[in-house]
């Protein structure tokens, strides 16, 4: 996962600003048919203005968006095991787009889209304000260096353009395996008043059920680090 976030001293509107630092690898002949084959079922290219997912979908459901899905293994894996969501998936790295949209082909699942673009700029424009049930993002890079920090991806201004998105009652699921990186977390959303922190101030859960454990997640705890799973709820009143 490469993303990484805006400064948040800066305001989100009228900056072209990113929130990953792009990192691309070489496609796989594989991953190349895939765009040339799946894409159309379950490709997104930005609106820029905001989307009927009811239409895109055929259906009305929840609606839940991961951020940085990597290889999309726990984008495949919410597909089948939660069947009554629809899931929209956002990630910059082609060749983890193309194989996941070669594992949502075998499967013949029909609950996911993805977004091969910028996550803020999906958000902003193609995003309908309180429209999400679910915001997932999980093992977001860290940026270990303490001068690379700003570079986070959870910083104040993209939290408050989470809970904008967010319907009330949503949840923002996140996860990381560098204790620092949570704390940060915790830094920025206990200061909002948007969310409430399901384990109470500065808690975490052990991994819930829905979440797969990840190719990050067995690395940092092969390095013997933790992991934190940090659930927030998007208040109904702030």
């Amino acid at each position: 996962m490469t993303a990484a976030g805006p400064d948040p001293s800066t305001p989100l509107q009228g900056r072209p600003i990113r929130s990953f630092v792009l990192r691309q690898g070489r496609l796989t002949p594989s991953q190349e048919r895939a765009f040339e084959q799946h894409w159309a079922r379950y490709g997104l290219e930005p609106a820029g203005t905001p989307r009927d997912f009811d239409a895109v979908f055929g259906r009305q459901a929840d609606r839940v968006v991961e951020i940085g899905f990597g290889n999309g293994q726990a984008l495949h894996f919410a597909s089948s095991n939660e069947p009554q969501r629809d899931f929209i998936g956002i990630e910059v790295h082609r060749p983890g787009v193309g194989r996941l949209l070669n594992a949502l082909a075998e499967d013949g699942a029909d609950n996911v889209r993805v977004y091969n673009h910028d996550a803020v700029e999906v958000l902003e424009r193609d995003i309908t304000d309180a429209s999400l049930a679910e915001i997932r993002i999980w093992f977001p890079d860290p940026w270990h260096k303490k001068r690379h920090s700003k570079r986070r991806l959870i910083q104040p201004a993209f939290a408050r353009l989470l809970a904008r998105k967010l319907a009330p009652g949503g949840l923002l699921h996140l996860a990381t395996d560098w204790e620092p990186y949570a704390e940060h977390m915790w830094d920025v959303l206990d200061a909002l008043p948007e969310f409430e922190n399901r384990a109470g101030e500065r808690g975490y859960f052990p991994r819930p059920s829905w979440r797969p454990e990840t190719h990050f997640e067995r690395r940092g705890l092969r390095l013997g680090h933790g992991v934190w799973d940090l659930l927030y709820l998007r208040r109904h009143d702030p």
